[in-house]
């Protein structure tokens, strides 16, 4: 019997993770502000998710100043928009 879910991404297992990726994958780029707004979530909590896809060069991050005050701002790479679209593939052949 052929495993069916031998082709989902462990990195996205993670519904932070998804809804990170899913953000990025729709827009040029977000700041961690926005995204810790969209998911309800704490500092900590979303930075140590970035940290994780920024660690497998599925995203990256730009930090600038703002006036003075300080801004991250999030990509996905051509790497992570890879394996982002093989993960949702894997999904909707899982789901068929």
């Amino acid at each position: 019997m052929k495993n069916i879910i031998s082709k989902l991404n462990k990195a996205f297992e993670s519904r932070i993770r998804l809804g990170i990726m899913s953000i990025l994958s729709v827009n040029d780029s977000a700041d961690f502000n926005t995204m810790k707004q969209l998911m309800d979530l704490t500092d900590g909590n979303l930075a140590s998710h970035l940290k994780a896809l920024e660690g497998l060069g599925y995203i990256q991050s730009t930090k600038q100043f703002i006036g003075r005050k300080p801004n991250t701002t999030y990509t996905i790479t051509e790497e992570g928009q890879k394996a982002f679209k093989e993960h949702l593939n894997a999904l909707e052949e899982l789901i068929r």
